[in-house]
């Protein structure tokens, strides 16, 4: 039986998207497949670091798997999970192409159904023969479309390369204009006796059965989409340390540090702290304009009433009043922006640029 892993991600401090919906139509197109008993849904909600790295380790040496990820993503920055809190937790690029590395002979496809997951889908496909990612902003219901179609494909018995051209067709037959957003990066599965040969070349005192397939999930946008787009962004926590399979992180920064022990392992060394930043400076002053911009849209916009628009303006002031003080009060910024982004919910034209606005702030603290 064929697993199929779905992490869903919607910090609380991020747009809400849709992910309850997406989960249930997956279920669905699978339940009322011809090959449903082929297959084995596994859900984890509110997926934090953790919970990714020990779904993954749970699997055997002889599964094999499908990773869907639902939720948001951060561009060149990574997708975003959950911390413990439920807020923003960013996942290189980096990081994900090494966790994904440790599992090659059992994932056989990762889904990154999030907005701007591209560079994500090229790196972990340095691994994992079909991946899955968006090239740009993806709404939720071309996000849940293609996801629905791709596993009614799936459950009928369908290559990964079919089901994608089959999801992105069935986004066309429905009208919905985007159906060039998902790509795919895709190469011929080997064969059990190439994966079998491969692992006793590595491995010699491994059993010589073949793998099992085993599906993981991820859906979402990107955080600098409007409300309602799929989408993950991660922020970072200070010295903490995770380990995944034979990969250790410690820290919580962007740079890597990579040493490979005697023993094979690879230790990637992030000590920074959680402080105002190097280089915080200039991205202030980028957030600091985007506020700008972002007060002239809330004015001229037809979506709020004034006494909206009154609302939201605190938010913004409180920013940009605190973004200019020598030292920012970052729980304060914090509490701002998740103000912001519900005094804006539902309003998709300015959506985008909060999250923006939020991206950048959570690079500012390191």
């Amino acid at each position: 039986m064929k697993k199929i892993l779905i992490f869903l991600s919607n910090p609380t401090n991020s747009s809400q998207l849709r992910l309850g919906k997406e989960h249930n139509a997956i279920d669905d197109a699978l339940k009322q497949s011809k090959k449903r008993d082929e297959f084995q849904v596994v859900s984890k909600l509110a997926v934090r670091v953790k919970d990714l790295r020990r779904t993954l380790l749970e699997l055997e040496d002889n599964e094999q798997a499908i990773v869907h990820f639902s939720g948001h993503g951060a561009g060149s920055d990574g997708l975003i999970l959950e911390d413990d809190s439920g807020k923003i937790k960013l996942v290189s690029t980096e990081a994900l192409a090494i966790l994904f590395k440790q599992f090659q002979q059992q994932v056989e496809c990762v889904i990154l159904n999030a907005c701007y997951s591209e560079q994500q889908a090229e790196a972990v496909h340095q691994h994992i023969d079909c991946v899955i990612g968006m090239n740009k902003v993806i709404g939720d219901v071309a996000a849940i479309n293609f996801a629905t179609a791709f596993y009614e494909a799936l459950g009928a018995g369908k290559t990964y390369e079919k089901c994608f051209e089959f999801a992105r067709g069935s986004l066309n037959l429905q009208g919905i204009p985007e159906s060039e957003t998902p790509k795919i990066r895709y190469r011929p599965q080997r064969n059990n006796s190439d994966i079998q040969e491969a692992k006793e070349t590595k491995n010699p005192d491994n059993s010589s059965s073949p793998p099992v397939s085993q599906t993981m999930t991820f859906s979402g946008g990107n955080v600098q989409g409007p409300v309602g787009q799929a989408g993950r962004d991660l922020t970072q926590t200070a010295n903490q340390s995770q380990s995944f399979a034979n990969v250790s992180f410690s820290g919580s920064g962007n740079n890597f540090n990579a040493i490979n022990s005697a023993s094979g392992s690879v230790n990637i060394d992030q000590s920074q702290t959680q402080t105002f930043g190097e280089n915080s400076e200039s991205k202030i002053e980028t957030v600091l304009a985007e506020l700008e911009k972002l007060k002239q849209e809330i004015a001229t916009t037809s979506s709020l009433s004034l006494i909206q628009k009154k609302q939201v303006e605190i938010p913004v002031e409180m920013l940009e009043t605190e973004l200019k003080k020598p030292q920012p009060d970052k729980g304060l910024i914090d509490e701002a922006v998740e103000a912001l982004e519900k005094g804006l919910e539902g309003v998709e034209k300015l959506a985008g640029p909060v999250m923006k606005v939020a991206t950048i702030l959570a690079k500012v603290w390191v």
